[in-house]
């Protein structure tokens, strides 16, 4: 198969690529789940069990008035409560020295290297404009792309300026989350195809396979299974799945 064209990340006209893999980051390229799991062992260590509760109280409030993940947002709400702790200042070095490189699924990378011989392969992800880039910039997931990295409040709602910066013929979305897959499909048809990694807790939801179990064309048990996959099925624009119930 031909190498797809070179892609810039600031190109002001950008070529029009044959293929354009986007790759989402959490418990998708990398084990979030665990992170999650070192961050609440480490503040039920330095802190106590109730006030990690209180963490993560706030953290989920914050999630649903944001619509994404923020870390160091809960935090800054987290610190009206222990404004008097010093320790508390120790826990923003936790997460920005976090080794998230240590973190990424196995294969995470080759497949990354594996995709981009037959398209242009992108980061998009959810999120807020610091910590999430960081987490990205420390992973090793900006290099391995080359800088193509989009980050959003709602990625699924940004498709149009998606499809300016990175034009192609055809899109291939791999993320952990069916809602998420099935809302791009909805809107790019044919034109997507979407590849569904059974990885972290969203993954699991017996509740959200419900709801979306047509809105994968591919499923994998595992990242790293893209390695194995025949590169040409994503040169195909209509693929046989499951009709919407």
């Amino acid at each position: 198969m031909a190498h797809a064209k070179r892609c810039h990340p600031a190109a002001k006209t950008p070529a029009i690529h044959e293929r354009v893999f986007l790759f989402d980051v959490d418990n998708t390229l990398l084990n979030n789940d665990q992170v999650t799991a070192d961050l609440k062992q480490h503040l039920i260590k330095q802190f106590g069990t109730e006030s990690a509760r209180r963490y993560w109280e706030i953290f989920e409030d914050l999630r649903a008035e944001l619509g994404y993940t923020d870390y160091l947002g809960a935090l800054q709400r987290y610190r009206e409560d222990l404004m008097t702790d010093p320790k508390l200042l120790l826990m923003s070095s936790f997460l920005l020295e976090y080794p998230f490189a240590d973190r990424l699924y196995p294969g995470a990378l080759a497949v990354l290297a594996r995709l981009a011989q037959c398209g242009c392969t992108v980061i998009l992800s959810d999120g807020d404009a610091v910590f999430q880039p960081h987490k990205v910039q420390r992973s090793g997931l900006w290099d391995a792309v080359g800088g193509r990295v989009l980050i959003y409040i709602h990625k699924e709602k940004m498709l149009d300026a998606v499809m300016t910066r990175y034009p192609a013929q055809h899109y291939v979305m791999v993320d952990d989350k069916l809602r998420i897959l099935a809302a791009m499909k909805a809107l790019l048809g044919d034109r997507l195809t979407t590849v569904f990694p059974q990885q972290g807790h969203y993954a699991c939801d017996a509740e959200n396979i419900r709801l979306y179990p047509w809105a994968a064309d591919i499923t994998v048990q595992h990242i790293g299974d893209l390695l194995d996959i025949d590169l040409s099925v994503f040169s195909q624009t209509t693929l046989v799945r499951p009709n919407k119930e």
